[in-house]
């Protein structure tokens, strides 16, 4: 007698957001492919409102898991609760971000004015699948489908090498990095029997693995592929020579969305499914999170390209979201997600104007092209220093409110040295940020600067808008921290 085949349950309102962004890029593929000339102001309004769409769905989204509970479905493949939506509108702001930055830079460089929108909605879903991922195998195929986009996003400026130097590398240090990930599931399968996260987190409550040296290599493996992605130490090489050459508005989305889903996805392997061999990957994480904070400080204020300096910068950020991430708890957690919204912002904005100001070419990115910026563009640099101050942790701004709150959840755990070098670094970092602020209000404008000009809408609507909700952060801080104690990640059984 032959078994009943049965159809997974599906919580097609879960997979809403998913389904925009994916139908949203197919769509745009589909009608530039079919018509000749499209109106510029199409495929960026049509991203914009894609992301837009699906921030607003967000909202009775959140109300209804948190009315029902968390719900899994796909046979318990993918799960969703209030984490993943809270990353899931992270990647919507970022990708709304990176449309409205790429609206105007795109005809300025000469560049398809379609491509870029249609891989960032396709890198967008991937980053979807990644943050409510209840599967190994499923957060591996988000994971390629948000980075395959991404290669292909820092090569798009066909006319400067530095691009095409950047996707390569770029291309391959993640090639290898997928290949430690997916060797790594292999051995966590055949250490646990499983790749469901759920499943995995039981066996290994229910059960005492006498030899786990297959387990603990997994880890080792998992932690090397993900730790690509988030740009930590030693994981980080590829990040300063990528972000200086790849197209601007696609560093915007490389360092608030591809970190958003990295970090998403990082939590939710480590704390939430290896929750039980915490003692065994807590020091690896503290260790990691101590060198990545001063190794990117220490290394930033040596630099003259501002486009390293914020990778460096990116990279110093990354150390003090996995200071927050190694405590494994529901304090460090909800600390985590807070610091992912602020620094998506705090990112997205200081790129916008790190476009305005490249120019022509994409090029002018050193110390020259912002000296006298205070009086070419005051508005423009009283922007840029309000999201430098919130990079650098100055009180009454965002970057203050979340990096105390990934110190104190580091404190909380008894890692005293650990919050005790994140706050050095912190102290080194700020240099960086200080010698821009010189630059732009001490020093005089080079001779042959333009001393005028109109600042692009797209990028200053970012910009500032960036600005604006970082100070609100920092001078009302307790709805974000609420939505982000609400948004603490759980695993639920299919």
């Amino acid at each position: 007698m032959i078994a009943a085949l049965t159809t997974p349950y599906v919580a097609w309102w879960a997979l809403v957001p998913l389904i925009t962004f994916a139908v949203a890029g197919f769509l745009l593929l589909t009608v530039a492919s079919l018509v000749r000339r499209l109106p510029a102001v199409l495929a960026p309004a049509w991203t914009a409102v894609a992301g837009l769409g699906v921030l607003l769905y967000l909202v009775p989204m959140w109300s209804r898991v948190g009315r029902d509970g968390a719900d899994s479905f796909l046979a318990g493949t993918v799960g969703v609760d209030r984490s993943s939506i809270f990353v899931t509108g992270i990647l919507a702001v970022a990708v709304i971000a990176a449309a409205l930055i790429s609206r105007d830079y795109l005809p300025r460089e000469d560049l398809p004015g379609v491509e870029l929108y249609v891989l960032l909605l396709m890198s967008a879903a991937g980053g979807v699948v990644m943050a409510s991922a209840n599967d190994l195998i499923v957060l591996f195929l988000g994971l390629e489908i948000l980075s395959i986009a991404v290669y292909v996003l820092a090569a798009l400026h066909l006319r400067r090498i530095e691009s095409q130097e950047a996707a390569l590398k770029y291309f391959l240090l993640g090639a290898f990095s997928s290949a430690f990930l997916l060797y790594g599931i292999a051995l966590v399968y055949g250490a646990t029997g499983s790749t469901n996260m759920v499943r995995i987190s039981a066996f290994l409550a229910q059960n005492v693995l006498v030899d786990d040296a297959m387990l603990l290599a997994g880890l080792g493996l998992l932690l090397v592929g993900l730790g690509f992605k988030v740009a930590v130490v030693p994981f980080h090489a590829w990040t300063p020579d990528v972000y200086q050459g790849a197209p601007t508005p696609v560093v915007a989305w490389m360092a608030a969305g591809v970190k958003a889903a990295g970090f998403a996805a990082l939590m939710r392997v480590f704390v939430l499914t290896l929750g039980t061999y915490v003692s065994d990957w807590r020091p690896a994480f503290q260790v990691i999170a101590a060198a990545t904070v001063l190794a990117g400080a220490v290394v930033a204020v040596v630099q003259t390209d501002v486009k390293r300096m914020l990778a460096y910068s990116s990279i110093v950020h990354a150390g003090f979201i996995l200071v927050g991430l190694q405590a494994a708890t529901d304090r460090g957690n909800s600390s985590v997600l807070a610091y992912l919204a602020v620094y998506a912002f705090l990112t997205v904005g200081s790129f916008a104007v790190v476009t305005v100001v490249s120019g022509t070419g994409d090029a002018s990115h050193g110390l020259d092209a912002y000296r006298g910026m205070g009086r070419r563009h005051p508005a423009l640099a009283g922007v840029f220093t309000v999201l430098l101050l919130g990079q650098a942790g100055i009180p009454f701004t965002g970057g203050f409110v979340v990096k105390l709150g990934v110190l104190a959840a580091a404190v909380d755990g008894g890692a005293y040295w650990l919050a005790g070098v994140a706050m050095l670094a912190a102290a080194v970092a700020a240099f960086v940020y200080l010698r821009l602020l010189v630059a732009m209000y001490l020093e005089e404008v080079p001779s042959g600067t333009e001393t005028s000009g109109a600042v692009p809408l797209g990028a200053l609507v970012v910009a500032v808008a960036s600005a604006v909700i970082v100070l609100v952060v920092g001078l009302v801080p307790g709805p974000l921290l609420d939505l982000a104690r609400d948004a603490v990640p759980v695993l639920v059984a299919g």
